[in-house]
């Protein structure tokens, strides 16, 4: 006899066409709030994207903050991956910055999309606020846990403030994005923050 939780499981086929059609559905939304904003980024646009009406849309994912809280989680997820499982420490969590920098450069949409919800969501108004004051904090964590880890293995140099130098890569980090989008081929993220870092550094990067 079917247990309850069986009998109501999704077939496996079933969760896997669902997942699928989530990711589709991100990545239109990166593209669409990437290029005019939260705000202006309208469901029916994303919808159509992935040929799919407004209603089958909110099946996947109810309301638009929850779309864009998810594009953002994805963004992230993509960044974590990058830097490596598990995470590295010390200087060589530095050092996947640099690489984070060059990864970037070669996925420009979703420059746009940090940049341009960044900005948005720095007024206390806006619906994703919360989301990333919270997110800038644990970024801010790693990263100074990172500076830390490197000052007690001798790998920074002497006098280095910690939480200075990660509000420093941060910021360094996000303006570099900036510059970029505004004068593609002018910027070298990867270069600039490899240069910062190694100022701070008493080992190689």
């Amino acid at each position: 006899m079917a247990t309850m939780t069986s009998a109501v499981r999704r077939p496996r086929g079933e969760y896997r066409k669902s997942q699928a059609r989530r990711k589709e559905i991100v990545e239109a939304a990166v593209e669409v709030f990437a290029t005019v904003g939260y705000n202006k980024g309208s469901l029916r646009e994303i919808a159509d994207r992935v040929g799919l009406t407004q209603a089958g849309l909110l099946h996947h994912f109810s309301n638009k903050e929850l779309l864009a809280q998810a594009v953002l989680t994805w963004r992230d997820e993509d960044a974590l991956a990058l830097l490596g499982v598990p995470l590295p420490t010390g200087a060589d969590l530095l050092r996947r910055l640099v690489d984070l920098a060059a990864y970037n450069e070669r996925n420009p949409a979703l420059m746009e999309l940090h940049v341009v919800l960044s900005g948005e969501a720095a007024s206390v108004e806006h619906p994703l606020h919360g989301y990333l004051v919270n997110r800038y904090a644990q970024v801010f964590g790693l990263v100074r846990a990172a500076f830390e880890q490197a000052d007690r293995r001798g790998e920074l140099r002497a006098g280095v403030d910690v939480d200075s130098a990660a509000r420093t890569v941060i910021s360094l980090m996000d303006g570099l994005q900036l510059q970029w989008l505004l004068n593609r081929g002018g910027v070298d993220m990867a270069l600039d923050v490899a240069r910062y870092l190694q100022s701070l550094l008493a080992v190689p990067l």
